[in-house]
């Protein structure tokens, strides 16, 4: 839809859609926006409460990671037929859920709609609360990209990985399997990590960042190289199982790449904040590594960008 779309209307963009959120400039001011929409679904069926407090959730990370100070919210409320209980039920479990976040996260909904009695043949489609966030960009400073900025900086990552793979695309996507509790959402984790990923750019501390959703670790390095045709060198952490390291969806984490001579003033300010952040990579060459398994990055992007039209037949 956005590659159809005229996204430079009046020449205010300073980042487009693809990222983790699109920061337009407000005409005429000196002021600048950021703006995102996200839910997962599978979440929300598994967990309602837990579901909707990671869409509000997910989307104040979107916001952080380009350096935004998150707003507001909207929410897009899409369900079933609220006549049955279990429908309602799972109407209920995520209003609760989005209502906490947005009060911890200090992002009130300001607007929003709801849209029900969704289904075909008796089917309803997944509990679907989107939410969208807005959030004031940073002044004096550009955005903070989500591509990788050069080859040789050190790649961080911010927040605790156990490895969750309940409700994870790694499930849904290679075995069509929707097993397991959605992952726990610690919404003052969400709020520390947030705020130090905002703040880390002021002081020359990271020059890139992309927040971590669903597909875990290895999605979130495979986009930050493929947005920069920069490949990397990641780590394994053996205390755990490849599949739980690199595809874990565990909440409040961000991939941050740090500039050369800048990882020991990281460490420093991430401990005096209390966000736990580790060095697991380096960028540079042109496939992305992760433990013993690689791919050229161009590979990935052929993959990544194409997968659409070939589902539609159509020649990338």
């Amino acid at each position: 839809m956005w590659e159809q779309y005229d996204h430079q209307v009046m020449a205010d963009t300073a980042i487009g859609p693809g990222s983790d959120a699109a920061v337009v400039r407000v005409h005429g001011t000196d002021k600048a926006l950021a703006f995102t929409a996200d839910v997962t679904p599978r979440y929300c069926k598994a967990n309602p409460f837990e579901g909707g407090k990671q869409a509000v959730a997910e989307a104040y990370r979107n916001l952080s990671a380009t350096g935004a100070r998150p707003l507001a919210s909207t929410d897009n409320l899409n369900f079933g037929n609220p006549e049955k209980p279990e429908i309602m039920g799972q109407f209920v479990g995520c209003v609760k859920g989005i209502g906490a976040a947005c009060a911890a996260l200090d992002m009130p909904i300001v607007s929003g709609n709801v849209s029900l009695y969704n289904e075909t043949d008796g089917a309803a489609i997944p509990p679907t609360p989107t939410i969208g966030g807005v959030g004031l960009a940073p002044h004096g400073r550009h955005p903070t990209p989500m591509a990788f900025q050069a080859e040789g900086s050190e790649i961080w990552l911010v927040g605790e990985t156990k490895g969750h793979l309940g409700q994870s695309a790694l499930l849904k996507e290679l075995w069509d399997r929707e097993d397991g509790d959605a992952p726990t959402v610690d919404l003052e984790a969400e709020a520390r990590n947030g705020t130090f990923v905002r703040r880390a750019p002021e002081n020359g501390l990271i020059s890139a960042c992309h927040d971590l959703s669903d597909g875990g670790l290895a999605m979130g390095l495979a986009e930050m190289a493929i947005a920069s045709g920069i490949g990397a060198t990641v780590e394994w952490d053996a205390a755990l199982s490849a599949a739980k390291w690199f595809f874990g969806e565990d909440q409040a984490r961000y991939l941050v790449e740090v500039p050369v001579g800048r990882a020991e003033a990281l460490r420093t300010a991430a401990e005096a904040a209390g966000v736990p952040a580790r060095r697991i990579g380096v960028t540079g060459g042109d496939s992305l590594s992760l433990g013993a398994a690689a791919a050229p990055v161009s590979k990935l992007k052929a993959a990544y960008e194409g997968g659409f039209r070939a589902m539609m037949g159509e020649e990338a």
